[in-house]
Order: C-alpha cells, then structure tokens, then sequence
C-alpha cells in the first residue's frame, strides 16, 4: 500500500543537490588563488589557454595590481574579455627593477610570439658597407656579424642603399671592390678601370700613398665630414696647380667636380654630424606601419616599412602598466593617463623595444608620437652613450619626418590596397570551385591550398617541390622540397607520385592522431595524366578526390589560358582570363614551379661542381653554399679562397670562415 508525500515532503525532494565543480571552474579558482599570491613587486607575467598556447606576456612595476586588474572587472564581449575568458594558466617572474622586466618582456615577446602582443618580424639583419683590411683597402657589401679588423659604415634599411653607397665610392674616390684573388692576380687594369670607377691599384697605376688618401676621403665623406673632404682636395688642387703638376691637379679638380654633382643629387643632404633614426607611425583598417629612416653622416640613407601584426588584439589587451592613481601623479611623473595614449604610440613603444633593445641605436631618435622616457632610457644604457628622443623636430629633422609620415602613409595603403585584392582573389577561387574551407568561421583566413610541381634537366637531379599558401599569403616558412630517387629519369608520372605519397601517407595519419590538418585543396601542375597518378595516391590513402585538382596549361601553353581538371571526374573547368581565381591559382602554381627549379639548379650545381663538400661542413645550408659557389666559381675557388675571403660573402661568420677553409685544405 502506498502513502501519498504530504507537501512539505514532496518540496523537500525538490532541494537540488550541491551543483559539482567543473574542470574550468576548478582552473579558474586556481588561477584567482594565484593572483592573490602574486607580490608587490615588478616582473612580467604570462598567460596560457587550455591546450598550453601562449596568448600575452605584460611587464609590470606591481605584479599584483597589474594582474588582478585583468581578473576584477566585467570584460563583456571585447577583445580583452575574449582573452580573458581563454586564460587557464598563468606563469611570472619577478625581477628586480621596471628595466629587468621590459628586457625581459621583450626576450619572451621575440622569442615565443604570443597571439596578443604586438609583433614585428625580428630583421636584424641589416646590410653594411664595409672596407676591408689591406694594404689597398677595397669597399664591399656586408650582411652578418661584423669583424673589429675591419671598419663598417651604415647601417643601410637596404641592399640597394649599400650598393649606391659602393658607386659613390667608386665614382668620386675609384676604390677597388675585386676579390683579393683577383687584385693579386692582374696583369692589366679590368674594365672598371677604363671607365674611371677604380684607379688600378693591382697594376701600380696608383702608389700606396695616394690610394690610402683617397680611403681616408671616403671615410671621412662617409662620417659626415662631406665640407672638410672638399677643402681638402681644393688645397691639394691649388697645390699642385702652383707645383706646376697640372695633370695631377686636373684629376683633382674632376674629383671635387663628381663629388659636388653627388651631393647636389642627394634627396637629403645637410652637415648634421649626428646619426639619427627618424621613425613614423601609421595606423588605418586594422593594420599598422612603422617607417624607419636612417641618416647617416648626414646623409638619407633611405628609409625601410615595417609591418607589425595583432595590432587590434594586442592594443585592446595592452592597457600598459597600471596607470597611475591621479592626475597629480600623472603630471608629476610627465606622461599622459593611460585612457589617452593613442594606438600609434603604443605601436611605436613596441617597435622601439623590439629592435633596439640590446641592438645598436643611434644617439638621436625622432619620433612621430611621443614614446615613454623610461623606454628611452633603456636604449641609452647598453651604448654607453645618450640616446634620446624627439617628436616636435624642427628645421632639418623636421623635413625628414614630414618624408618618413608620407613613406608610412604609402607603404601603409600600398598593403591594404594588396591584402584586398588578395582577399577578393581568394574569396573569387572559395566560389568558383565551391569550396568549404575549415576556417570558414573566421572568414577567408582558413584557406589552406598547397600546390606540388616537379623539375629536371633531362631526368637530372628531379625534385619536387611543395608550397603552402594560407591565409590570403604564400607561406615559405612551409614550403618542402623532395629529392626523387628509385624512379627512371624523366618519369613525371613516378616523381608525382612519390612526392604526393610521402606527403600525405604521414599527414594521413597526424590527423587520426588530431594533431594535423589536410588542406582544403591541393593543385597539381599538369593536366589528365598527372591527375591520375594522384587520384591513385588519393584513393589508396582514402582521401576525399573533390580536394585534388590539376592546373593544365591551356592552346599554345599561353598564360591565362589554363584549364582546371577535376580528381573527381568532373568537367574541366575554363575560369577565363581576367579571372581573379584564376590569377590566384597562377600565382600558386608559377610559385611552385620557380620553387622547384631553384632547388633542381642547386642540386645539379652539387652535383657538378662537387659541392657535397660543402653540404658536409656543418653550417653550411643550401643557400650559403649557392652563394659561395657563386661567388667564387665553384668549390676549387671556394677551397682557393683565404679566411678573410670567405667571410666577406653574405651569411658566412668569421668561425664559419676558417671552418670551412679548414675542412677543404
């Protein structure tokens, strides 16, 4: 018999029980454990999401005010709140002073690029004009780790910049720029003598002391001290004109004549003996560019765009350290509250940071915005000199400004102008062939379409290569070449596909293991043949056939004529000849092809030239071996080369140098 629940029993049954904690409610209490752990000292703090991915590294000069500030208020849906909402880990470090930390900041920031920091790529690598050593000094370009027995100029935001540099030298001073295994070797002037760019010192057409004067010209022109070198050759002029050696004082007189039509053509010329940097920011549609001029020996060098990314992400997280606690304070400290900085100085602050810090900086910067003193401070310290900053120049610096906000404000519409043809190309191929991208849901920026293509010279030295576009770009950072071998020379067919096996057998299976990605479409450079090799590899693999598509060359192989053929038996496909899609899948498959050939050319060079002597020194790539055997002919005259020679081809140490001179004796 049953007994009816009288109410008071049936509302008792209703009590929930303890709700039980989740997973992310336990990390997010850990997380909030932490921070109110965290010091009143300065350090930098790092934050990790749920599959260990760095999202931000801050500084801060009071770790827990910085970091609780994150944590104490309603975010909503912004930028910040979305990376707040990601944070399950958090790391920091506590160091000594506000310096430690932004050194520190920028170390982590370079090295592990954090999805909400703004980056710039790390291109240090500038180039220098260099005079080597010797007893008939020669002026060289020069990219690399310099050598204190020789004496570099610059440096240059460029190699064209370097390069005008060397035609000046030998233009007004006749400086030698051969190899010293050429100099010692000439019985004769070479042709650059014959049309007045070099004075011949291999063949004693100078003498030691007139070619040492003409070098101290040329540094001293290139220090800055343009009006002393002119004086100088007028005195001698008038010198020789009352010695009665007329001919001497007549090569004078069309020396100070080329040196003075120079100057007159320089862009920007002025007797400012200070190096100085001018830097100007632009900020529009998302994207940021820093210009970066450089005056040298008051000279305009030219200038270098810079193009930082997660520029909209990183400048809503980056809200900088803790702002101070009142206008009094913000005056007494001379910044503006934080609610005030506008995007393009943080932009230009992390600029600074990212290329200076522990680089050589030039006593002078000039700025378009105002950056923190504190950050100026940092760059003056390592130098052992001043540096300090301008943004209101005025006179001279003020014109180089002017040009670098213009150069900014092109490079910047230059890019936007690219990425949106870029993005309608993409999204003209996403419909043209139908597609369904995996990242779809963040617009275009998913699309990931590889391309393959095989090269050789008569069956010689085949290679295939891979190349990667993604994200409305190409990426060369994922670009893969593969050395056929085991098949008969010339075999097209074969070379595909053994390439499209090794290739996708192991991608097959990073994705069962959901630690890979397949690309949502793979091109082919060539027609029904080659499309049925891969749709053999394809269909034992167990792939899907709509991915695989061949570029076929269209009548007379004419570009823009191409046709599209189908793995999956559909009808080729004609996109016509202003096509965006078209254009885009022609610039995918001319990129796969060039890939293809340099590799092919560098591989039958090795093998010709016996460059495998080479490949056996460690450090020594492909691309330091093509320019050795370049340089120097081949590796008889790469083993001919002395230590010094050798390090003055690009990319190649002075340790590499004797390396390498070491293990071809």
């Amino acid at each position: 018999m049953t007994r009816r629940l009288t109410p008071d029993e049936a509302e008792a049954l209703l009590i929930p029980e303890p709700a039980l904690e989740t997973p992310a409610a336990a990390a997010r209490e850990r997380l909030l454990t932490e921070v109110a752990a965290l010091p009143a000292l300065p350090g930098v703090y790092r934050y990790f999401d749920a599959e260990g991915g760095l999202l931000y590294v801050g500084k801060a000069k009071h770790l827990k005010r910085r970091v609780s500030s994150y944590f104490q208020k309603d975010h909503g849906g912004t930028r910040i709140g979305h990376m707040v909402s990601k944070i399950v880990r958090m790391e920091t470090t506590v160091v000594r002073s506000e310096a430690e930390a932004l050194l520190l900041e920028n170390n982590l920031i370079k090295s592990l690029n954090p999805r909400f920091n703004i980056l710039f790529r790390d291109d240090k690598s500038y180039p220098y004009l260099k005079f080597v050593t010797h007893e008939f000094p020669r002026v060289v370009y020069f990219r690399g780790a310099v050598d204190r027995r020789h004496r570099y100029f610059g440096p240059y935001p460029s190699a064209w910049a370097v390069k005008e540099g060397i035609q000046l030298m030998q233009k007004v001073f006749l400086l030698r720029t051969c190899e010293d295994t050429v100099f010692h070797n000439r019985t004769r002037p070479c042709l650059l003598h014959q049309i007045h760019r070099c004075s011949a010192p291999c063949v004693d057409l100078i003498s030691r002391e007139d070619y040492a004067a003409d070098v101290r010209n040329a540094v001293r022109f290139l220090s800055g001290q343009t009006q002393e070198v002119l004086d100088g050759l007028q005195a001698q002029m008038m010198a020789c004109a009352e010695a009665f050696d007329y001919e001497k004082a007549a090569e004078l007189r069309d020396q100070i004549a080329t040196l003075s039509k120079v100057l007159q053509q320089q862009s920007v010329f002025t007797q400012e003996d200070r190096d100085t940097d001018i830097l100007a920011v632009k900020v529009q549609g998302g994207r940021a560019c820093v210009n970066l001029a450089m005056v040298r020996g008051g000279r305009h060098l030219g200038d270098r765009a810079y193009f930082p990314a997660h520029v909209e992400d990183a400048v809503a997280v980056d809200v900088g350290d803790e702002a101070p606690e009142s206008a009094a304070e913000a005056a007494e400290a001379g910044d503006a509250p934080e609610t005030a900085r506008p995007v393009e100085a943080r932009v230009l602050e992390a600029f600074i940071a990212q290329h200076y810090l522990g680089a050589a900086c030039p006593p002078v910067l000039v700025t378009s915005h105002p950056v923190d003193r504190g950050l100026v401070a940092m760059l003056t310290d390592p130098q052992g000199h001043k540096v300090s900053a301008q943004h209101q120049p005025r006179e001279n610096r003020r014109a180089w400004l002017d040009m670098a906000v213009k150069g900014a404000e092109l490079a910047l519409a230059r890019l936007l102008s690219e990425e949106g043809s870029q993005q309608a190309r993409t999204r003209a191929l996403v419909e043209a062939l139908d597609l369904a991208p995996e990242g779809m849901d963040a617009g275009l920026e998913g699309l990931r379409i590889e391309c393959f293509d095989i090269s050789h010279t008569a069956g010689e030295a085949t290679q295939a290569s891979c190349v990667v576009f993604e994200g409305h770009k190409m990426q060369p950072g994922q670009y893969r070449r593969y050395n056929i071998t085991g098949i008969t020379g010339g075999d097209d067919y074969a070379a595909m596909r053994q390439v499209l096996t090794r290739r996708y057998a192991k991608l097959v299976d990073a994705v069962q293991q959901g630690t890979g990605r397949l690309p949502d479409l793979v091109l082919v450079d060539g027609g029904r043949g080659q499309i049925s090799v891969a749709r053999e590899v394809f269909t034992t693999l167990g792939l899907n056939l709509s991915l695989l598509v061949g570029v076929e060359k269209g009548e007379g192989r004419k570009v823009g004529l191409e046709e599209l053929v189908f793995a999956d038996g559909r009808e080729k496909v004609y996109l016509g000849h202003d096509s965006a899609a078209l254009m885009l899948v022609a610039q995918i498959r001319d990129e796969a092809h060039r890939f293809a050939i340099t590799g092919m050319r560098a591989k039958r060079a090795s093998v010709r030239t016996g460059g495998s002597r080479l490949e056996d020194i460690a450090g020594v790539g492909p691309k330091k071996r093509a320019r050795l055997l370049q340089r120097f002919g081949g590796v008889r005259g790469v083993a001919a080369a002395s230590v010094e020679d050798l390090a003055g081809v690009e990319g190649i140490s002075p340790e590499l140098a004797e390396e390498i001179y070491r293990a071809l004796r």
